[in-house]
């Protein structure tokens, strides 16, 4: 028993053929889109992190000591391969103390596309974060300048010797 001969014999292995890539192709950028959010996500917590470490600092130097090492951890235990350049804005400490202040985590990671997307793929992506942090307004601030020491009077109404 044969068929006739309609001219569709084999279509289908073509269609696979011509599709196979195509489909591959897509599947390979939904891998690449879905490793590029968890790894900004990965810069957005080492930012996170390192804000709130630089907050908790009472001098602008330990914060920004305090919050460069805490983004380079963040990434290191992430997997993210990357060298972070970490900006901590500490303008903040210079507000006196009772009035509210932030201190600000910049952390920008430059990340092969190799690692993030198909293993070969030429090409990098600059990922980049910030994200404050509020420094108590009830705590003593240094300045950073050892004549000049912020401090809040208890009781501002009375004299004190």
């Amino acid at each position: 028993m044969s068929q006739p001969d309609d001219g569709t014999a084999g279509s289908a292995a073509l269609e696979l053929v011509i599709l196979a890539p195509v489909l591959l192709g897509l599947l390979g950028l939904v891998i690449a889109a879905g490793r590029t959010s968890v790894a900004q996500g990965a810069v957005d917590a080492a930012a996170r992190d390192a804000a709130r470490q630089a907050s908790l600092a009472l001098s602008p130097q330990v914060a920004r000591a305090n919050g460069t090492a805490s983004a380079r951890g963040a990434l290191r235990q992430d997997g993210l391969g990357c060298d972070p350049i970490v900006r901590i804005d500490t303008i903040g400490f210079a507000t006196p103390p009772g009035q509210p202040a932030s201190v600000s985590a910049t952390v920008s990671c430059t990340v092969p596309l190799a690692s993030l997307a198909l293993p070969g793929l030429p090409g990098s992506r600059t990922l980049t974060a910030t994200f404050t942090s509020p420094l108590d307004i009830y705590r003593a601030r240094d300045t950073g300048f050892p004549e000049f020491r912020a401090t809040i009077r208890l009781n501002p109404t009375r004299d004190t010797p």
